[in-house]
């Protein structure tokens, strides 16, 4: 394997993986502090014990983060050592910072876990809910470090060198508030998909049925509320990529032509030899108005650019179209749920709701992993937006496919650990977490 290759192929391997552990990180624990929410104001013991089954998923999923996050803070400085040499200075601050909330988090944890009847219980109830705060903070302040990379700010790039560095400017460019809004409601959408559809798995195992019951309405509240807010933030994130990478928006829409009126594509074949795309539905005006709410507005096409900056327009355009599907569905199975809620409660019990939920699962993080696909690799071939070629950023030493396989060892392995720890306490929900269970020992409520 090339050595460039190699290296390109270990981040999006290492951030593949990672990207799961951080959302779940982002998102579980506000789960976890909306159950105990429901204890504190019911006195249900379910919620209680879900509240704790949660939290031990939560602590399993913050370790494997952190080791995942480690390890690509070593990976940035191993496979791209000329990019942060001159970057390190300029966006350093967000991963100061984020560091700063992952101690917080780190903390917050363990007052959460060992702080039953312990502490006061509104206190007890914000040290979770500080769980979540930092751990969305800890995901935001690093899109922000990569919303840089898309829209470098806070320096001055003249003769090849970096002047008049300001990292206030850095940190808040122009990409981050797009960035850090989109990724923030996707990663609400997939955990609560993922969540809900683990619960609606063991519902139609007619075991721990209240238990599950709880959770599952819980996550789906959240997943709901991911759904129906992608569409708003992604719209924000289209028009910000739209003014500042036109090329990537066009390799989104394999849009080779620049035209007024510009027509949406669903679907379809890019053929980058011909400069066209095959079998395509295309919606007159729509692409215009998305992107300046102008139908008759012009979108600058790929022809319009040097050869040389493109991105491969069908690995781009593939990922934005199955970010759009799987987006779509997980709307349309929303609306399904909400009109069970409110019109059609009989429904809610009904299996092959649940089993739409457990077929949505892996959706959220499909869509997920298909969007930072568009973000990454449409930003190609730039490491630094207009200013550094990812070709010149990696590192000269041989061996670089060794260092992929051995990360990528690294992260499956975490991944089967993860699989095993999640099971086994799904498996203990009986003994440890649900009080109307025969086999739960009041002996272990305190655990």
């Amino acid at each position: 394997m090339d050595d460039f290759l190699a290296a390109r192929a270990q981040m999006a391997m290492s951030l593949g993986f990672h990207i799961i552990f951080s959302c779940v990180g982002m998102v579980m624990p506000f789960l976890m502090a909306f159950a105990h929410w429901k204890y504190l104001k019911t006195k249900n013991e379910v919620y209680k014990g879900l509240t704790k089954a949660w939290s031990k998923g939560v602590a399993i999923l913050f370790a494997t983060g952190a080791v995942s996050g480690t390890m690509l803070s070593f990976e940035l400085g191993l496979l791209w050592p000329e990019f942060m040499k001159h970057a390190g200075p300029i966006f350093g601050m967000p991963f100061s910072l984020e560091g700063t909330a992952f101690f917080i988090e780190a903390i917050a944890i363990g007052f959460f876990l060992y702080g039953w009847d312990r502490f006061n219980k509104w206190f007890h109830w914000f040290c979770g809910f500080l769980v979540g705060l930092s751990g969305l903070a800890s995901g935001i302040l690093v899109v922000a470090a990569n919303a840089w990379m898309n829209s470098p700010a806070g320096f001055d790039f003249v003769d090849g060198q970096y002047l008049n560095i300001d990292p206030i400017k850095a940190m808040f460019n122009e990409a981050w508030f797009p960035q850090a809004l989109h990724m923030t409601v996707a990663a609400f959408c997939a955990t609560g998909f993922a969540v809900a559809g683990v619960h609606a798995y063991l519902i139609m195992r007619k075991k721990n049925v209240e238990f599950h019951t709880k959770a599952f309405r819980i996550a789906a509240g959240f997943a709901l509320i991911g759904a129906f807010g992608a569409p708003l933030s992604g719209d924000i994130a289209a028009k910000s990529v739209a003014e500042r990478q036109p090329i990537k928006l066009a390799a989104m829409e394999a849009h080779f032509e620049t035209e007024k009126g510009a027509s949406f594509v669903i679907g379809g074949i890019p053929d980058e030899e011909k400069e066209e795309i095959k079998y395509a539905l295309k919606i007159p005006k729509v692409l215009s108005f998305l992107v300046s709410n102008d139908f008759n507005s012009e979108v600058k096409g790929l022809k319009d650019f040097p050869k040389d900056e493109w991105p491969p327009i069908a690995v781009v355009h593939y990922a934005f179209q199955i970010m759009i599907f799987f987006g779509v569905v997980m709307i349309i199975i929303g609306m399904i749920y909400l009109y069970a809620v409110f019109f059609k409660k009989e429904w809610l019990t009904r299996n092959w709701l649940l089993k739409t939920f457990l077929y949505a699962t892996p959706f959220g993080y499909i869509a997920l992993e298909a969007g930072w696909t568009v973000t990454e690799v449409g930003r190609q071939p730039w490491i630094i937006y207009g200013i550094m070629r990812t070709a010149d950023a990696v590192t000269p030493m041989p061996g670089i496919q060794y260092s992929f396989y051995f990360f990528t060892a690294i992260f499956v392995s975490l991944s089967l650990i993860i699989i095993f720890l999640l099971n086994r306490q799904i498996k203990m929900v009986p003994k440890l977490y649900d009080p109307t269970d025969a086999q739960f020992n009041p002996k272990n409520k305190k655990s």
